[in-house]
């Protein structure tokens, strides 16, 4: 009987650069950003140095690194195939490019319905 831990597909060998080195690289990294974060909440906005809406592209930025470690590392994902790698990334284009397009004519109505009265 054969001992190997081999899956059906064939991951085994892109799998196994998942270390638990890896695995606290990656934390690491995200206690890192996290730390970046909250030095930018407590100290560099209230004390005015960094303006609010600088900081608040910065949370976003940040936000979306931390965002990309989790699903690649953690939920596996930078070991899949490319097809399902585009799949996702194209469908969250078009969930961020809905987004934008609808608070930008939520604004637009706000603004100029209040001026037709």
């Amino acid at each position: 009987m054969n001992t190997e831990h081999t899956t059906e597909h064939g991951h085994d060998e892109e799998h196994a650069t998942m270390t638990k080195g890896n695995i606290w690289q990656v934390f690491f990294i995200l206690l890192g950003i996290t730390i970046v974060e909250f030095i930018i909440a407590l100290v560099l906005i209230p004390k005015g140095i960094l303006p609010r809406s600088i900081g608040n592209f910065a949370y976003i930025i940040l936000t979306l690194v931390k965002a990309f470690y989790i699903v690649a590392y953690f939920m596996h994902l930078k070991f899949e195939k490319v097809a399902l790698k585009s799949g996702i990334i194209v469908v969250f284009v078009f969930i961020i490019y809905f987004i934008v397009l609808m608070l930008t004519e939520g604004s637009y109505l706000n603004t100029h319905m209040f001026h037709l009265k």
